[in-house]
């Protein structure tokens, strides 16, 4: 299958169990990667015979700050959710939330989390 892949888009939000991350937020980075036909676009260089990342972000985008939740686990249940209704084309998507600002006492470089939906 085909993909489109988005990595490292950028959001900032207000996500967490955590007293202060709801009041103070952080920021989030997103991966997404959209299993999708992308032959006729190709072919055809057409771009109604594919998906246009620029509104996949727009809707991710719309998830990620209008959205409080306390898990990332539910942000990117979401988001998966939401590709998958918003755009047709899309036969599978996996969607990965990075937490770089965790708040935990122990040094670290990312936190992660990845799920992969499909129709």
């Amino acid at each position: 299958m085909d993909k489109i892949v988005i990595k490292g888009a950028v959001f900032y939000a207000y996500h967490g169990v955590l007293p202060e991350e709801k009041v103070l937020g952080q920021k989030f980075i997103l991966d997404l990667e959209l299993g999708l036909s992308l032959e006729a676009a190709g072919k055809r260089d057409d771009l109604t015979q594919t998906v246009s990342y620029k509104e996949v972000l727009e809707a991710v985008e719309d998830v990620v700050v209008n959205n409080r939740f306390n898990l990332i686990e539910a942000l990117a249940e979401k988001i998966a959710q939401r590709i998958l209704a918003d755009f047709p084309r899309v036969l599978e998507v996996k969607v990965t939330v990075h937490k770089p600002g965790a708040p935990l006492p122990q040094s670290f470089s990312d936190v992660y989390i990845e799920i992969k939906r499909s129709r």
